[in-house]
């Protein structure tokens, strides 16, 4: 399984453990991964994603998944999280055509 968030597209970073002796070794800094359940309200589902505690913070600041995923690039969505917004996005033309 990848370590890579699947709504920001946050991976792992390379930098160096400096040590005392100004010794400098690789290391990789690994984002902050939790698999959390996000309800969708206009598709009325809930969905697992492993998404970092920064995305998670974000969706709680704009509003919920609906609207992060409606907002969000394509090239930074996992394709898992492509999969929900092309069905997050036929649902609200759908919504729109209708009304």
């Amino acid at each position: 399984m990848s370590r890579r968030c699947e709504l920001t597209g946050v991976g792992p970073m390379v930098g160096h453990n400096v040590s005392h002796s100004n010794i400098k070794t690789k290391r990789r800094f690994l984002p902050a991964l939790s698999p959390a359940t996000l309800q969708s309200d206009a598709l009325g589902q809930s969905f697992r994603l492993r998404i970092s505690n920064a995305a998670l913070r974000t969706l709680d600041f704009r509003g919920g998944l609906d609207v992060f995923l409606v907002k969000a690039r394509d090239e930074q969505l996992s394709p898992r999280a492509l999969k929900i917004k092309r069905q997050l996005k036929a649902k609200l033309a759908e919504a729109k055509t209708a009304a």
